[in-house]
């Protein structure tokens, strides 16, 4: 008798994720022939790739699995499950809720109001007027601004925590990179800056964006900061540092690169 394949499944519901305890003590996700809750009528179980040599499967679930950290099982944040889910999982999962998001958001035309029909992992088509669909993808911009030996950082009042990142801004129709940065570093402090060079770039799937990294220096201008946007922003030495974001994060990467003179 063949042998039934073995998959990883991403179960979603409400931004958390399913994960379960091993007998070690360790989080990870389920692995199985068989999805580990009911899959719900009208829920689709979508195809996202490979996660350590098996197939990877997502879907949604219209009630959370009870459990807690005593359980073998149980719901945790995505962002949140970074602190427990091995990275390959967790970077894995990301693009599932990216998947799951677009799939919730996609299920009618907007031209025309018919029923999507999905024509491949990551197209849906309207079967009336033929218009297709892919997942949305927002691309923002985050910059590190070094001046002499200190370094920007700032307190938006969306963060969750008293943390201080970096300059960070959505892309706007017709902007190059290059000119959202500008833009955006200008808006919220009013400093102009020079030397632009790309860091790197990271999917954020909260909901469905790019982080895209650059390193600046700092050319002229006083911090005056947009009180609809930051609550505090400063040049910070090495020695000085306030609380910095999570490692999940870009940021954390620049910053992180930054305290160790790689930039």
């Amino acid at each position: 008798m063949e042998e039934k394949e073995i998959f990883g499944w991403f179960v979603f519901n409400s931004g958390q994720l399913l994960i379960v305890k091993d007998s070690e003590g360790k989080y990870h996700i389920p692995y199985g022939q068989e999805a580990p809750v009911a899959v719900p009528v009208g829920s689709t179980v979508h195809t996202i790739g490979e996660i350590y040599g098996h197939t990877a499967k997502a879907y949604a679930i219209y009630s959370p699995v009870p459990g807690n950290e005593d359980s073998e099982m149980m719901m945790k944040d995505l962002r949140a499950s970074y602190d427990v889910l091995p990275f390959e999982e967790y970077y894995r999962a990301g693009k599932a809720s990216q998947i799951l998001n677009w799939d919730k958001n996609s299920r009618y035309c907007p031209m025309c109001g018919v029923p999507t029909v999905q024509v491949s992992p990551i197209a849906k088509r309207c079967p009336e007027c033929r218009q297709e669909f892919y997942p949305r993808i927002s691309p923002a911009v985050i910059v590190l601004i070094k001046k002499e030996d200190k370094v920007l950082l700032v307190h938006a009042k969306n963060f969750r925590g008293q943390y201080k990142g970096l300059v960070a801004g959505f892309l706007e129709a017709g902007e190059t990179l290059e000119e959202c940065i500008r833009r955006e570093v200008m808006e919220e402090t009013e400093l102009k800056i020079k030397n632009l060079r790309y860091f790197g770039s990271q999917p954020w799937p909260y909901p469905s964006g790019i982080m895209i990294g650059f390193i600046a220096d700092y050319e002229s201008g006083t911090i005056k900061l947009q009180d609809e946007e930051l609550s505090a922003g400063e040049f910070y030495s090495r020695d000085n540092m306030p609380e910095i974001p999570k490692k999940l994060s870009i940021a954390r990467q620049m910053i992180d690169a930054w305290l160790e003179g790689k930039v």
